[in-house]
């Protein structure tokens, strides 16, 4: 499937050009009928002689109706442009062709239309009218094909060349990230809400829990059509109708998009490289109301022009664009960018950072995934993913870093476990990226809870205090002479277990768990503090903190002034 936006000044012919190529009048509003005039968008779709498939979108050509235009061609794959040979070039016709260049479509067809109405010379020189006004454009060397929608003329050609067109273009990439951004919202009577456009970025399947953007409302697709067929899933490069549940009719309009929830960056401020028309007669400063046209929504937007503190006509430069909402964007995604109060293109491009780090006075931004993690630092490839809308492999763990941080960070490692000695570096003290990273380095070993050198001498095998306390495990004596460090480290590794104040043997708390066991299998209604004391042969001080422990973990559960059999208890 490729998705075909016509485009041209009004009343060329792009309508009749579509039903007759189609069978579909794409004018669905009773006002473009009276009128003869394209106000709205509008959809038909064909297949042609190969078997290719073309979705058109038609869009208006009148210059009251630009932001209808522009919210149709946010995610087209080629364009037919239509001259009407009667009328020639007009100023709508330049503007359709601005807008499609900075929107980066670099494929299409020109239909010269109406040929019908002028004699050979008319239609020769209207060519010649083409040829001048797109040289030095992507339409230049495109093929233009004389045509009348009426009589017939010229219409095989250009099916030819339409198929022609679909086979050097690209289709749409799965990238598993579905973003489609509603151009039509309406009530279906026994269906719900119904929303079109043109889905991108991944597949999109009954039954999906996705969400709308901005506006973050869960919503679930109820059923999938596409091109009059009724789908159970559909794939990214096709023009698609979902009906959606979950979700009021309000949360639904032109400029909202629906995606995966978690896959995208909702941005509130994005730097941008926009390239200002050569026409415009002006330079782009932050004076000025601007409007971002975007997917299939407009939105006002604060300019910071980055760098200088303008842009020239005919000039590239980068900006910094404060969006009224957050919005799902990535890396890549293309734009128009137009003056509210003179109701004219300014300019488009593209978007180079979805969430800017650096002051806009020493932002420089570009499209390298390497600068943005380079002005974050250490950030994790699922939102890295976010922002670029590109799956990298982390360099640790799940983060990915400039080299330079990742070495730093080994080698600040290396040199705490030198600093902390034979006992080794406490691992619980590191932060996440810090725990993993220890692991990773050459010629030290992490063993319970601690990290040293691998050459080093284990200072705690068979260390004297674990005798000690095994000896009297009932009632143990004090670690006199022996570091908190070493104590703690004990612990770590399981040899011994300090509860309420007492250091006890590991092997002492499990006898005594084995000792109520026995208690309890005799006296399965519980047995008091008292009698454990008893039966260990030590006292209330050494008692208390042992059933404590064995409380704490699930050894026993307390009932009343008795312990009972907890769900971890020796069999």
């Amino acid at each position: 499937m490729h998705i075909i936006a016509t485009a041209g000044h009004v009343d060329h012919g792009k309508s009749t050009l579509v039903r007759a190529l189609t069978g579909t009048d794409p004018d669905r509003l009773a006002e473009e009928k009276a009128r003869g005039l394209t106000i709205d968008l509008g959809f038909a779709f064909c297949t042609l002689d190969s078997g290719r498939q073309i979705s058109f979108i038609d869009v208006p050509g009148h210059i009251r109706f630009v932001k209808n235009m522009l919210a149709g061609v946010g995610a087209v794959d080629a364009a037919l442009f239509v001259v009407a040979a009667p009328e020639g070039w007009k100023p709508q016709s330049a503007e359709h062709l601005a807008i499609l260049e900075l929107l980066g479509i670099s494929n299409a067809v020109v239909a010269l239309s109406q040929v019908g109405l002028v004699d050979d010379e008319l239609v020769e020189l209207a060519g010649l009218d083409i040829a001048d006004h797109t040289t030095g454009t992507f339409l230049e060397h495109a093929p233009v094909i004389a045509t009348d929608a009426i009589d017939g003329t010229g219409l095989d050609e250009l099916r030819a060349a339409l198929d022609a067109l679909c086979a050097q273009t690209p289709t749409a990439t799965d990238r598993d990230r579905p973003r489609l951004w509603i151009d039509r919202s309406f009530a279906a009577t026994g269906a719900g809400r119904i929303v079109t456009g043109t889905l991108a970025g991944g597949t999109v399947a009954v039954g999906d829990e996705l969400a709308t953007a901005p506006g973050d409302r869960s919503v679930r697709v109820r059923a999938i059509q596409t091109q009059g067929a009724v789908v159970d899933r559909i794939g990214p490069g096709h023009r698609v109708a979902l009906n959606l549940t979950g979700v009021d009719a309000d949360d639904l309009g032109r400029g909202v998009a629906v995606v995966r929830s978690g896959q995208w960056h909702l941005c509130g401020r994005i730097d941008v490289e926009l390239t200002v028309l050569d026409s415009l007669g002006s330079d782009v400063t932050r004076r000025g109301a601007y409007a971002l046209y975007l997917g299939s929504g407009e939105w006002p937007v604060r300019l910071r022009v980055l760098g200088p503190e303008r842009i020239a006509p005919g000039e590239t430069g980068y900006a910094r664009l404060h969006l009224p909402v957050g919005l799902p964007l990535v890396l890549g995604d293309r734009f128009v960018l137009r003056d509210f109060g003179r109701g004219r293109t300014v300019g488009g491009g593209t978007i180079l950072d979805v969430d800017p780090q650096l002051r806009a006075s020493v932002a420089v931004p570009d499209a390298r995934p390497e600068r943005i993690v380079a002005e974050r630092g250490w950030v994790t490839v699922d939102h890295l993913e976010r922002l670029t809308g590109q799956r990298f492999e982390p360099v640790l763990g799940a983060w990915t870093a400039p080299a330079e941080m990742v070495d730093a960070l080994r080698t600040d490692l290396a040199a705490q476990v030198d600093q902390a000695g034979p006992l080794g570096l406490d691992v619980a003290v590191l932060d996440e990226r810090q725990r993993i990273a220890i692991g990773t380095l050459e010629g030290v070993v992490v063993d319970a809870g601690r990290a040293r050198r691998a050459d080093a001498v284990d200072v705690l095998a068979d260390h004297r205090l674990i005798a000690e306390l095994a000896a009297s495990p009932f009632s143990p004596p004090e670690p006199a002479g022996v570091s908190r460090q070493e104590l703690l480290a004990l612990v770590q590794r399981g040899e011994v277990v300090h509860t309420d104040g007492i250091w006890f043997a590991a092997s002492a708390i499990e006898s005594a768990a084995q000792r109520v066991a026995e208690m309890l299998a005799a006296q399965p209604d519980g047995v008091t503090v008292a009698e454990i004391r008893k039966a260990l042969g030590t006292t209330r001080k050494y008692a208390l903190p042992l059933v404590g422990h064995l409380d704490r973990t699930g050894v026993t559960r307390r009932r009343g002034d008795v312990r009972i059999a907890g769900p971890r208890l020796p069999g």
